[in-house]
């Protein structure tokens, strides 16, 4: 047999396409024949050589590819057709890349496509498979051959000898694996917060086929499409109770003949019958109105209907477009207002912190832009064209406006500091007062007022009334006396110089004396109480805002560094 494997070109030569005759008797589906030269040999997507079957022989290989066939399909002795040449011519077929050969003795007018369909044929291979080329000996031609051609046609005479190379080439389709879809599908994918998540879906097998919906085939492919069929399998209803029934009863006919007491007829007029007419109604046929009339008036009506749906479509999108709109707007001018606000807000601030200053970034503004004024006019008066007299009596009276202005920023820092002194006092009492917090565990909180924290409420309030302005006489005494009663309680020498500075302002307030008079005594009395406030024996509750803690005064062992004498380094 002829062992007859994938013919590739050493020299990469792709064969050309067979004419379109033979392509037209192609089998379908089958791939072109060039397509295997094409592909790179060696990569893992290459075709499938193909296969053939070997053609019976007799011999062995060796005497196979010496044998001799003669074929003489045409007699010698047969007449010249059309002054045709006749005659045999020997062909040697050689097989690349293999190298097997065989010799034939073939009819000079035999066709290229007859001899390539007659080798298909006996070497079992598919057709437009097999390539002629190359031909050798009398002839030279390079090349594929023209199947359409006929020996002669290439300049051979009867009796010649030729050498013609045979290349196979075609696919050989595998069958693909059958896919078979487990039962559960692993499906990896992000969350919400980002984080991949594997997640299993388990797939149901169909308990029975799917029906035929019927589908489509293209024209130019001839590929069919079917329709799908849903895989989410029907619940299943319950059985219901019937709750209507019919009853048949069978029932006997007979057949009887009467008479009716008034005959009915049509009786036409004529001479010697009077027929009255005064209850005859003439009818008058209307037009007749076909199939096509009513679809007429059925497309009529539903354009009617059509406008109207639009229209009310159009309507409330209209009516929901105006809505966005107006939204729109007053979105737009509630922001404007707000900026707007924001501005006038900032302005304000601007300014208040310039008229009214507090902080220490509110005095560095006032100093910058002090220092910025100054600069600009001391500029202004150098360029200036004045003689040197006029300059520096210029600069004279800038100084004495810088002297004022650093004068009114100074009353307003002595301001500022009794102001935030003011406040800090009130938010430290405030906070010795604060009622204690306690956490519970259902995550509820309770408030409880401890001794200490009542203590701390007294005596603020006692320091309050203390520094309240506008008092009458009689008020001023009563809250006097609070506090020196409660100071009383203990003594020492704060409780002992307060108890002495409320007595000289009682002595004062019955003797009449005015109100500018006591403003540094009520000082002096308020910053003592204070002193009392914030000393931890008489106020449990300030020992938490304490700088220094309080067993630290009382180590005899501990001083000041301000205190320790700094004793010389020796050598």
């Amino acid at each position: 047999d002829l062992f007859v494997g994938l013919a590739m070109s050493d020299a990469g030569e792709v064969p050309e396409d067979p004419p379109a005759e033979e392509q037209e008797d192609a089998v379908p589906g089958d791939a072109p024949a060039g397509d295997a030269e094409e592909a790179p040999a060696g990569e893992d997507a290459a075709p499938a050589e193909a296969e053939s079957s070997q053609p019976p022989m007799d011999g062995t290989e060796g005497e196979w590819q010496q044998q001799s066939v003669t074929r003489q399909s045409v007699s010698e002795n047969e007449p010249d057709d059309e002054g045709l040449p006749k005659g045999l011519v020997s062909v040697d077929f050689v097989i690349l890349p293999e190298g097997y050969g065989q010799t034939k003795r073939l009819d000079i007018r035999s066709s290229i496509a007859e001899i390539r369909k007659e080798l298909e044929a006996e070497l079992s291979i598919p057709e437009d498979s097999l390539f002629l080329m190359n031909m050798t000996g009398a002839a030279e031609v390079a090349g594929n051959l023209d199947p359409a051609k006929r020996l002669y046609e290439f300049g051979l005479n009867p009796t010649d000898k030729i050498g013609v190379e045979l290349r196979i080439n075609y696919y050989q389709e595998q069958p693909a694996e059958e896919y078979v879809m487990p039962d559960v599908l692993e499906i990896s994918l992000r969350d919400a917060a980002g984080q991949m998540k594997v997640v299993s879906v388990y797939v149901e097998r169909p308990t029975q086929d799917k029906p035929y919906l019927g589908g489509y085939r293209h024209k130019e492919t001839r590929s069919e499409y079917h329709h799908a069929f849903t895989q989410t399998p029907r619940p299943q209803q319950a059985g219901q109770t019937v709750k209507y029934h019919r009853e048949c009863q069978t029932y006997e006919y007979r057949t009887r003949t009467t008479q009716t007491n008034r005959d009915a007829g049509t009786q036409m007029p004529k001479s010697g019958v009077y027929i009255p007419t005064l209850d005859d109604v003439i009818a008058i046929p209307e037009p007749y109105f076909s199939s096509a009339d009513l679809a007429a008036l059925h497309l009529e009506k539903a354009v009617v209907i059509q406008c109207h749906a639009r229209g009310m479509f159009a309507r409330k999108r209209a009516r929901q477009l105006r809505s966005e709109r107006m939204a729109r707007n007053e979105f737009l001018e509630q922001q404007a207002e707000k900026r707007r606000l924001e501005s006038e807000l900032r302005h304000k601030r601007e300014i208040e912190r310039r008229m009214h200053p507090k902080t220490y970034e509110d005095f560095e503004v006032l100093y910058s832009e002090l220092e910025a004024w100054r600069q600009n006019e001391t500029m202004r008066i150098k360029e200036s064209g004045f003689d040197e007299e006029t300059k520096h009596g210029a600069l004279r009276q800038l100084l004495h406006k810088e002297t004022k202005l650093l004068q009114t920023i100074d009353r307003l820092k002595i301001s500022a500091h009794g102001h935030n002194r003011d406040a800090k006092i009130k938010k430290m009492l405030e906070a010795m007062s604060k009622p204690r917090v306690w956490a519970q565990q259902d995550g509820e909180t309770t408030t409880v007022h401890t001794p200490f924290t009542t203590r701390a409420k007294e005596l603020m309030d006692l320091y309050n009334g203390l520094r309240l302005p506008l008092l009458s006489v009689d008020e001023r005494l009563d809250v006097l006396l609070h506090v020196k009663w409660t100071v009383k309680e203990f003594d020492c020498n704060l409780t002992r110089e307060i108890v002495d500075l409320i007595d000289r302002e009682a002595d004062m307030l019955n003797r009449g004396r005015p109100e500018k008079s006591f403003k540094g005594l009520r000082g002096r009395l308020a910053n003592l109480f204070l002193q009392f406030i914030e000393t931890p024996e008489f106020n449990p509750e300030a020992t938490r805002f304490q700088r220094v803690p309080r067993e630290m005064y009382q180590q005899t062992a501990v001083a000041p560094l301000s205190t320790v004498p700094i004793k010389p380094v020796t050598s």
